[in-house]
């Protein structure tokens, strides 16, 4: 992108290019829902552990610790990411399987509001994945977040659907 062209589609600058938060007082509320998806790869290690729906370790359950801590990382999100709205959460779950090599991690996220869910699913995502991740590095280290990425969006201007 050269130095010339318009900021005006990057929406957290403003006129002066200089870091603002969305103003969204005058947006209407309407119910809004984000999907998003973390891939985190288990070697076989880990997965031989695999039994009954979840990885028990000595630091406990890993999938229904990774649930709670996706929950966690989503309302937290304004305090994460600088310029995030604080957002009433409506709903938030986490769902973690077990597919092929991978925990297959989709959090999904709902609001009343005037701005989008997409960040707090997001990191819902995330801290879920890496919730996974600490709770079986001591099997081993060679575990790999693969992709964390946005599946669908709903309720604003413009839906989404990746998927």
């Amino acid at each position: 992108m050269s130095n010339t062209s318009s900021t005006s589609s990057f929406s957290h600058l403003d006129e002066q290019n200089r870091p603002a938060m969305v103003d969204i007082s005058d947006k209407s509320s309407t119910i809004r829902v984000a999907i998003a998806e973390s891939r985190v790869y288990l070697p076989e290690i880990i997965r031989k552990e695999f039994n009954g729906g979840d990885i028990n370790t000595r630091k406990g359950a890993v999938f229904q610790t990774a649930i709670i801590a996706g929950i966690m990382g989503a309302k937290k999100t304004p305090e994460l990411i600088p310029l995030c709205h604080t957002l009433l959460l409506d709903n938030c779950s986490v769902d973690i399987q077990l597919v092929n090599e991978e925990a297959v991690i989709r959090c999904t996220v709902k609001t009343t509001g005037k701005t989008g869910v997409e960040m707090e699913a997001l990191t819902g995502a995330t801290v879920a994945a890496l919730t996974v991740y600490d709770m079986c590095k001591a099997f081993t280290h060679e575990m790999i977040i693969r992709q964390t990425r946005l599946i669908s969006k709903t309720g604003g201007k413009q839906d989404v659907v990746v998927e």
